[in-house]
């Protein structure tokens, strides 16, 4: 890979595009493939631009969902790699995308370090030799895309029939991938869907050839080895290899968070580390013992690489990451939402996020899912949200039905931040007669959802030129709180030298390491679970706090070992960590207390 890091999914559309703007530059990132009308209307787009013939792929004809991600993935690898082929053919020493490519390079890069040695070759009929060897060394970055596995709605004909497992929406999505012409992988996150893992079986291109080689491959986006394990596992009792292991902090990442009851990114990467090696002879014999029951001939153990991501801000800790647990690479997502050329960012909400300061993100439970959320204060959709509950009319228009997951009210699923929902839902509580603050409390509660569909594309349609008439402009955005930290926006050589340590972009910014910062937020998480459930206390709740508590602690005495191995970072710096770390063990403590008069 020509690159050490990649750019993970940004929500709906904020990175549907982004191949087409860093992939020729060798830089691999993520398209979510959840939404398929924002992926038609996308492949629209650019087919325009780019003077193409588009036929529309309306939304009831057969297998419509699938059939419309095929189409825009094709569209997008083979404008990629048109892109990618009129690079390789551009002169040296001009300024152009190819000098770009060799400029964004890592300078632990050996492409780069051959390029260096090419400017210096006194021989023009040897430096013509050198530069095409160069170009046969280059790569294009991955057009990966992301299913949240546990988004997986069920569908219904006009006449209300079920219109089968196979086109569920995670499963629709997948064939869509599958079907697709890119030679790349899906990531699937958000825990385990056994239909939709199952259904990977269906589609050759997830097996390997004679040689080993998979045209298709799966990443797994996982929390913790336990889970990374036993996922794995269970495909490759299938024949289907992991080709990585994305592991993502709990609570310090954009998107959906997955609170990891108090285990922290440090022991989990440490755990991988120690037990990687074991992990994938595991595997191996289970996968080729699967494939040998298919008939399959392949006697080339798959490569398994290891990356993580959510909080990495400085090139420090990224180097450290990489060197300290041995890992493949690493995702810097939320940095890129200030990288304008990068994302899809309307400008008002670029803005906001590079004017915002800590207190502006925080986690919420604004997510139909019923998951935790990484949500900005200062959103579009948030002041949308506000002022439809001023006048009386809370909730949203349902119209895309993504998350419709809610049967309490109706024979089929509606979503939670649905205008037909919350009316039920207040109606019942009215009904309740509680006190005030017991009834705001749980209003507030009700009414917190927002549309994540349309929300978490708006921003591309208004960036885009693209809004329909009566569209909503009321933007979703969920970055990870690392961002507070990025004051400014930025270009993409910014931003990929900041990674590299070529430039500081937080030079003078006070900011605690990531390990540092990912602890703080578990213990604020603990703190406000203790205090939601003080209310309805059980033994039960009891048990699993403490056992949140003591994973914390164990993190705490963790990094306090860490410490010295850390050899890249000032004195100053490390004195800092271990201050921060006992004002975190202080309020552990102060919350334990808390626990046991409970």
């Amino acid at each position: 890979m020509s690159h050490t890091f990649h750019i993970p999914v940004l929500g709906l559309a904020f990175s549907v595009d982004t191949p087409l703007k860093v992939g020729r530059y060798g830089i691999a990132s993520t398209v979510s493939i959840v939404d398929d009308e924002l992926l038609e209307r996308m492949r629209k787009h650019h087919a325009e631009k780019h003077q193409l013939d588009y036929v529309p792929i309306y939304k009831g004809v057969p297998d419509s969902r699938a059939q419309r991600i095929t189409a825009y993935l094709n569209l997008l690898n083979d404008l990629l790699n048109e892109q990618f082929e009129k690079l390789k053919h551009l002169p040296f020493g001009e300024q152009n995308d190819l000098e770009r490519y060799f400029d964004l390079l890592p300078p632990t890069s050996q492409l780069k370090q051959g390029y260096e040695l090419m400017q210096e070759y006194p021989d023009e009929a040897g430096k013509q030799a050198f530069q095409n060897l160069l170009r046969a060394h280059l790569q294009k970055g991955a057009i990966d895309v992301n299913i949240m596995s546990k988004v997986d709605k069920l569908n219904f004909d006009p006449d209300g029939q079920y219109t089968g497992d196979e086109n569920t929406d995670a499963l629709a999505a997948l064939r869509g991938f599958a079907q697709s012409n890119l030679q790349s992988s899906v990531i699937l996150s958000a825990g385990m869907n056994p239909k939709l893992y199952s259904y990977l079986e269906k589609f050759p291109d997830f097996f390997p050839d004679s040689n080993g080689n998979l045209r298709k491959k799966v990443i797994l986006k996982v929390s913790d080895f336990r889970s990374a394990l036993i996922q794995a596992k269970f495909l490759a009792k299938k024949g289907i290899w992991v080709a990585e292991f994305r592991i993502e902090s709990g609570l310090n990442c954009g998107g959906h968070a997955f609170a990891t009851d108090g285990l922290l990114l440090g022991p989990i990467l440490e755990e991988f580390k120690q037990k990687r090696q074991a992990m994938a002879d595991e595997l191996q014999k289970m996968y080729s013992a699967a494939l040998a029951e298919k008939g399959i001939n392949c006697t080339t153990a798959p490569v398994q690489r290891i990356s993580v991501q959510g909080g990495i801000g400085t090139a420090p800790e990224d180097r450290f990451l990489l060197e300290n647990y041995k890992l493949d690479g690493t995702g810097w997502g939320s940095p890129f939402l200030l990288v304008p050329e990068a994302t899809n960012v309307d400008d008002d909400t670029l803005q906001h996020l590079a004017a915002a300061t800590e207190d502006d993100y925080y986690v919420s439970a604004a997510s139909p899912l019923g998951v935790l959320f990484n949500n900005f204060k200062n959103s579009s959709i948030e002041q949308q949200r506000l002022q439809r509950i001023e006048k009386n009319r809370p909730g949203s228009p349902c119209t895309k039905k993504f998350l419709c997951t809610n049967t309490e009210f109706t024979e089929q699923p509606i979503c939670t931040a649905s205008r037909e929902y919350q009316n039920h839902k207040i109606n019942q509580l009215q009904a309740l007669a509680l006190p005030a603050d017991e009834y705001q409390e749980q209003f507030n509660t009700i009414t917190e959802k927002i549309c994540l569909c349309e929300g978490l594309c708006a921003s591309a349609y208004i960036k885009n030129d693209m809004l329909k008439p009566r569209e909503s402009t009321a933007v979703a955005v969920c970055p990870g709180p690392n961002l507070a930290f990025f004051s400014r926006t930025y270009s993409l050589e910014e931003m990929v030298k900041h990674i590299y340590g070529q430039i500081n972009l937080l030079e003078n910014v006070q900011r605690p390491n990531l390990f540092i910062n990912e602890l703080n937020l578990y213990v604020e998480y603990l703190r406000k679970d203790i205090s939601t459930h003080l209310k309805g206390w059980s033994d039960k709740k009891e048990k699993y706090l403490l056992k949140f508590k003591n994973q914390l602690q164990d993190g705490i005495n963790y990094y306090k070992n860490l410490l010295p191995q850390i050899t890249n970072e000032t004195q100053e710096y490390l004195h800092k960590m271990y201050t921060d770390l006992m004002v975190a063990e202080t309020h552990l403590h102060a919350l334990a207390g808390g626990l046991q008069t409970a």
